[in-house]
């Protein structure tokens, strides 16, 4: 396995002070936080109204238990999501940005990692009531597996292949 450079390499690569660095990552991590974010909304904006809409009285014990636990599944994956911005404006002047960063960044993997376990959840409620068979679980478990692939594995290929090249992150 390839050695991460240390910080000063890093900073030395960009010419960033660690205050100019700090700010960099805290835009990057905004940008991102702002994709998720949205879809995130909407898909708890959506989740919410299920509840009132006729159908959901024809839903089954197994089918409410999953809507409940994947209602409250996008709450925690908005709160984590969201909090990074909260973080931010409660420290805001304390001088605090490198450490900010680190904890927002920290919030939004876990926010990811919510989200993964959310969508997992909404499309396991959405294909059982769709398709009403024995292949729902492999096509959740397939749908997973490449959202694992895209959102985990492939950035971890990428750290440990590239590694050595890595420049002020």
């Amino acid at each position: 396995m390839q050695e991460r450079p240390s910080e000063e390499e890093r900073r030395a690569a960009r010419h960033e002070t660690p205050e100019e660095r700090a700010d960099r990552r805290w835009s990057e991590l905004l940008q991102e936080v702002r994709v998720a974010q949205t879809g995130v909304q909407i898909l708890f904006g959506f989740l919410l109204t299920v509840v009132f809409t006729p159908r959901f009285a024809e839903l089954g014990d197994t089918d409410r238990i999953i809507y409940v636990v994947t209602v409250v599944l996008g709450a925690a994956t908005t709160g984590a999501l969201i909090g990074p911005v909260a973080f931010h404006r409660i420290v805001t002047g304390w001088r605090l940005k490198p450490q900010t960063v680190t904890w927002a960044s920290r919030m939004t993997l876990v926010g990811v990692v919510l989200l993964l376990v959310t969508v997992t959840s909404v499309l396991l409620l959405i294909l059982r009531l769709a398709m009403h068979n024995a292949a729902v679980p492999w096509v959740v478990a397939g749908l997973v597996t490449w959202f694992m692939l895209c959102w985990f594995a492939l950035p971890t290929w990428a750290r440990h292949r590239y590694g050595t090249r890595r420049s002020g992150k």
